[in-house]
């Protein structure tokens, strides 16, 4: 298990097919937030008072996702408690159950950056991965990434996402809203177009 503390309010945890195995969890019981699971999510969390300092007080929002080869990242986020913060968070940050993604039947998904050149450097080594169906919003003073179903289809999942988590975050920001509240900024070919007038 590996604790990295992202910020002020955040931490991300992973843990991987090995330490499930020694705590008797498979890959199937993870998706059932049983008992076990619980329990695992209460170390996890002793792990990180421990190690980085992250102490869970109030609401929490928490976003998992299963690598196919490698295990499991899950990212824990702090939600302030007052009624209108908690909203606006559970906007972006979703449900404050635990989310699960699988990362080798993903669908569309969204990635979240804080910097433009973050967003370039993603563009950069994933320009043989993803030629068309990735599009580039702004929302909220950050830049997202949206992913269609298919456009990484055929790739090293756990290539992509190790490229994407270095520099972003999954993000629980939904499409509808990227189009409703966002500004698009690169429709489809985000990628590639990217590369194209940010060349390294």
């Amino acid at each position: 298990m590996h604790v990295e503390r992202l910020g002020e309010n955040k931490v991300r945890i992973f843990i991987s097919y090995d330490d499930l195995e020694e705590r008797g969890i498979d890959r199937e019981e993870i998706w059932q937030n049983g008992r076990k699971v619980q329990e695992l999510f209460w170390d996890m969390m002793e792990r990180a008072y421990v190690e980085v300092g992250f102490e869970v007080i109030g609401p929490i929002a928490i976003e998992a996702f299963t690598m196919p080869t490698e295990g499991v990242v899950v990212i824990v986020t702090q939600i302030s408690s007052l009624p209108g913060a908690v909203e606006k968070q559970n906007e972006e940050l979703g449900s404050i159950e635990m989310n699960l993604h699988s990362a080798d039947s993903l669908g569309a998904f969204t990635f979240v950056f804080n910097d433009f050149e973050e967003v370039i450097r993603v563009a950069r080594e994933l320009k043989e991965v993803v030629q068309e169906g990735c599009s580039l919003y702004h929302y909220r003073d950050r830049y997202f990434l949206f992913f269609e179903e298919e456009s990484v289809a055929g790739a090293d999942y756990d290539s992509v996402w190790a490229v994407l988590h270095e520099y972003g975050d999954l993000s629980s920001v939904t499409h509808a809203v990227l189009e409703e509240y966002g500004k698009r900024i690169i429709d489809r070919t985000a990628i590639q177009e990217l590369i194209k007038y940010f060349p390294a």
